[in-house]
């Protein structure tokens, strides 16, 4: 069998594919009409980010089986157009752990000491030592934004320099957290995968004055012109950014501030984490490709192909059910049971169980869940996952029903499949709907009066937001109500505070499926 490499790939790694008696072609960065004229005739690629395998490149293969990237991110692989001809998608989580966390702390001290600027000043034959005071991290306040393995691991460094760290994942109990010796932050952001400019004025106006800022996730999750003016407003005494909005940042009044440090998205660039990431690769493609399992598979379980026929609507639904679940919770989830009924019982029920944890996980932690790791995080965060199967329901010829608990509350959610394999969610809480799990969608919650179809439709229209389908349900006559709306388009915040603030409507929600 042939492997196509493009991009640079560690010696080790290729080593280890022809050990195994794989024909391995590196060929380097390659355009994607190149890519597309290329891959004829691979059963697998490997790409790093400067490659992009699109839906082109895809339709163009005849022998492609898998598709690996070396490394975390997934932008530049179209894995839809990779799911419907049937190719694994696979990439390296892990890699870059160790790499990422020392990466966050060596800007957390360069930030701390001003570092970069003494250097620039030192190399001019300066001598300011007053000029580039510094402050110690013992006993300063740490807050980490999201707490996976990386989030982890910077944590444990950060406590053996004597800081006090807080966190905020919706998905780490208070347990875990004090296992971690660190304190859960409370909040109310909504679990949608939309971060962009998580961190801009209203958050900054409530920090401390004089506070450090750093982002090595991604660009865009914060306002770089909020970070400039919280800058020159006082209230911000240094920022440090591996990632940028636009890359590379020319131009940017941001990086010019004599109170930013910038490094070129080095989160992974190191020589181990290079050769970890290449390593790992090579196994997975290796055991994929000869059949000894799937590891790392980020668009379909490994289940026997005949078999898969049969359930991949049923994973479909449940992964959608995850999804809405984590984005109608607000709050940080403990357990989850899941009752499976009807004919859906007589197969094995691990992939669909893995989808909804999967669909769970996704909007906050994102594309690093994926359907062989979403029970480990799921586990590493202190979720409960519960599963069972009845035959006694009666309603529906399959039926899947969830229970998630939260700190305060329960919620339910039961998903089916109609005739024609169309999913369908039949039942939020105590509301039996017919929704179809898509696209954009309103949740409303409301009172069951005459008027609120017409309030919903004229607000929708005034700006321009055109529904797709409407579904509704109530618990009796006059009393609590749900209106859901499959709309065509995204729905901002101002949309959706004048629905709130409609006469007869509590609430209302913008989920994402």
């Amino acid at each position: 069998m042939k492997i196509l490499v493009t991009d640079p790939l560690s010696k080790k790694g290729v080593d280890i594919l022809r050990k195994e008696k794989f024909i391995v072609d590196e060929k380097g960065k390659m355009t994607s009409d190149e890519l597309k004229k290329a891959i004829k005739g691979y059963d697998a690629v490997i790409v790093r980010s400067g490659t992009k395998v699109t839906s082109g490149v895809i339709e163009a293969s005849d022998k492609l089986k898998v598709i690996g990237r070396a490394g975390v991110g997934l932008d530049n692989v179209d894995s839809a157009a990779a799911s419907k001809k049937g190719i694994i998608v696979m990439n390296t989580p892990g890699g870059n752990t160790i790499s990422a966390a020392e990466q966050t702390m060596s800007l957390l001290l360069s930030l701390a000491r001003n570092i970069p600027q003494a250097n620039a000043s030192i190399k001019k034959g300066e001598w300011e030592r007053k000029k580039f005071m510094g402050v110690e991290l013992y006993e300063k306040t740490l807050g980490i934004i999201g707490l996976g393995r990386i989030g982890t691991e910077v944590a444990k460094r950060s406590l053996s320099f004597g800081m006090k760290v807080v966190a905020y994942d919706p998905y780490l109990t208070v347990d875990r957290a004090r296992q971690l010796d660190i304190e859960l932050i409370t909040t109310h952001i909504p679990l949608t995968d939309d971060t962009k400019h998580l961190i801009s004025d209203k958050e900054i106006k409530q920090m401390k004055k004089g506070v450090r800022i750093i982002n090595v996730a991604r660009g865009g999750i914060m306002d770089e012109k909020a970070l400039l003016r919280g800058i020159e407003d006082g209230k911000i005494a240094g920022v440090a950014l591996d990632v940028f909005e636009v890359k590379p940042p020319a131009k940017n009044p941001l990086i010019e501030s004599g109170k930013v440090i910038g490094t070129p998205h080095l989160g992974a660039s190191t020589e181990e984490a290079q050769d970890k990431v290449a390593v790992e690769m090579a196994k997975q493609i290796a055991d994929a490709l000869l059949g000894r399992g799937v590891k790392n598979a980020v668009n379909i379980p490994y289940v026997e192909p005949e078999l898969l026929k049969v359930i991949q609507p049923y994973i479909n639904l449940s992964e959608k059910m995850g999804a809405l679940q984590a984005q109608l919770a607000q709050d940080r989830i403990k357990e989850v049971s899941i009752l499976y009924g009807g004919e859906i019982i007589n197969y094995d029920l691990s992939s669909i169980t893995i989808a909804f944890i999967k669909g769970l996980l996704t909007p906050v932690v994102g594309e690093k869940v994926n359907y062989v790791n979403a029970s480990v995080i799921a586990s590493e965060r202190g979720i409960k996952i519960t599963e069972a199967k009845s035959s006694a329901i009666e309603e529906f010829a399959n039926l899947i029903s969830v229970s998630v608990k939260t700190k305060d509350k329960k919620m339910q959610i039961e998903g089916t499949l109609f005739a024609n394999g169309k999913p369908r969610i039949v039942k939020v809480d105590n509301f039996y709907v017919d929704i179809e799990p898509k696209g954009y969608m309103i949740f409303a919650s409301n009172k069951d009066v005459p008027g609120i179809v017409g309030k919903l439709g004229s607000i929708l229209g005034k700006n321009k937001i055109n529904i797709a389908a409407m579904t509704f349900g109530r618990e009796k006559q006059g009393g609590r109500a749900v209106s859901v709306c499959n709309v065509d388009s995204f729905v901002s915040d101002k949309v959706l505070d004048q629905i709130r603030k409609a006469e007869n409507i509590y609430d209302a929600k913008l989920i994402k499926l």
